[in-house]
């Protein structure tokens, strides 16, 4: 059987993933050039990045090849799982169901608000003194 690749983009705060799913695969997750445990260190992050097959009941059909940048580590996880999820919906539209139901398909609007002048941060302000 001849391997079948589809490609999506996720995003997620300043971050953007790009992805290549391949199938027939072995489950194997690969971003930027290194195996998915080495470059995400905490367990957290690899879980994010499994969400989307364990949802679909896909865990070890597909080989994912990523490329990350952009952002923080948490923010490059979350923009691998939203293009895993754009992917797998191309690679089977049967499957956007349950991953919009897990709400996987939803690009997260939330970024860091800007810092104002004249103030301490977004929201915060320089501490008030009435004399």
């Amino acid at each position: 059987m001849e391997q079948q690749k589809f490609y999506a983009t996720g995003r997620r705060k300043t971050a953007v993933g790009r992805i290549w799913l391949s199938k027939p695969g072995s489950g194997q997750v690969t971003v930027n050039k290194k195996p998915v445990e080495e470059y995400f260190g905490r367990e957290t992050s690899q879980m994010v990045i499994r969400q989307p097959f364990e949802v679909t009941n896909t865990l070890a059909q597909f080989d994912v090849i990523a490329t990350a940048r952009g952002g923080g580590l948490s923010g490059q996880a979350g923009a691998i799982r939203h293009g895993i999820s754009k992917a797998l919906e191309l690679a089977d539209p049967s499957l956007r169901i349950p991953l919009k139901r897990a709400g996987f398909l939803t690009r997260d609007p939330r970024a860091k608000e800007r810092k104002k002048y004249g103030q301490r941060g977004a929201r915060a302000r320089f501490q008030f003194s009435k004399r």
